[in-house]
């Protein structure tokens, strides 16, 4: 095994989702479209926030964060892909690699933990709805926001750093369509201990405590709104929650996916497919479940929209303006000198 060793790799083999070439090209536009969705959906959800101060509240704040998490978590692996496809070859570098993991694991956490922030917004706003701009204030929001940034770029750090005093053998292919940390770790020669360990503590504190967080807000949420007399108003309550929901669902569901079908086919690219939902299908879709279901980013998104119209239509309309305004006062400037 020993002689086998490969102490300074250079670069890994990305296998991709399929080794037909004929699937190459569908597999780029298909992935370049989404590609383009998911930005351009995220970023116009953080434009409309931005641009409507009525949506410059502590919900739709996180939510503003949440959609940027989710461009840079498709941008980690998505263009690389696009990339391969075009210039057809699999190789990526070893420092590619480990800023590939690293970029990934760190809005992988981002998105958890602002998706447990965003629960704990509507935990207060349902349940102590006279208290929710004292306890939601700027400076808590920041923290909110800060703490789960330094968590998650200090656990990326971590398992890239313990990735390092790995050494690799000479098949350096990777099952996957990019550098995905279990993965990484089954090309090692060296003993990986320490790495699954850290993952089974990073995935405890990181995961499971989030979720369990999540599912206390919602079990406390559940019980308000059961306790509102009624039925309107209880429509009114689990309305603000809906959006949500659906993409804490969408979420977790995806990655338990990829997880089930890690354990079940280590050997297969059965993980890597299922890896798309989790990576780019429900980046893409968040923006479409909020701003379907919002009225409030509904409007926020047509007043946009009506302001980001062409230059020349713009110019045109003020020209029209200008030029309308003086023939709306001739006839009163005739009447007074005929007079």
């Amino acid at each position: 095994m020993e002689g086998r060793n490969q102490t300074h790799v250079t670069e890994f083999i990305l296998l991709g989702l399929s080794d037909e070439g004929g699937l190459q090209s569908l597999l780029f536009w298909v992935f370049l479209s989404m590609y383009l969705v998911t930005f351009t959906g995220n970023l116009l959800m953080i434009l409309a926030i931005i641009t409507d101060s009525r949506l410059h509240t502590p919900m739709y704040f996180f939510l503003s964060n949440l959609s940027f998490s989710d461009i840079c978590f498709t941008s980690t692996t998505v263009p690389k892909m696009l990339l391969n496809i075009q210039t057809q070859s699999r190789v990526i570098s070893y420092k590619g690699c480990l800023s590939q993991m690293y970029f990934f694991m760190l809005f992988v956490g981002l998105d958890n933990f602002l998706l447990t922030v965003m629960a704990y917004d509507r935990f207060v706003a349902i349940c102590h709805p006279l208290h929710y701009m004292v306890i939601m204030n700027p400076k808590f929001c920041s923290i909110l926001l800060l703490v789960p940034w330094i968590l998650s770029v200090l656990t990326s750090l971590l398992h890239d750093l313990l990735i390092l005093r790995l050494s690799f053998c000479t098949e350096l292919e990777i099952l996957h369509f990019f550098c995905e940390l279990k993965q990484v770790l089954q090309l090692a020669c060296s003993d990986t201990f320490l790495n699954d360990l850290m993952i089974y503590v990073t995935s405890g504190l990181l995961g499971v405590v989030p979720l369990t967080g999540i599912l206390f807000s919602y079990s406390r949420i559940v019980t308000s709104i059961l306790r509102i007399s009624s039925v309107r108003g209880k429509c009114k309550a689990f309305s603000t929650c809906g959006s949500h929901l659906s993409v804490v669902s969408l979420f977790y569901g995806t990655s338990l996916g990829v997880y089930l079908s890690f354990a079940a086919s280590q050997n297969s690219r059965a993980s890597a497919i299922a890896s798309v939902m989790f990576t780019v299908v429900t980046p893409m879709l968040n923006p479409f479940i909020y701003g379907l279901r919002n009225r409030d980013i509904k409007q926020a998104l047509r007043r946009l929209l009506w302001i980001s119209r062409s230059p020349t239509t713009i110019l045109c309309t003020e020209i029209e303006n200008a030029f309308a305004a003086p023939r709306k006062s001739t006839p009163v400037i005739s009447d007074d000198m005929s007079t």
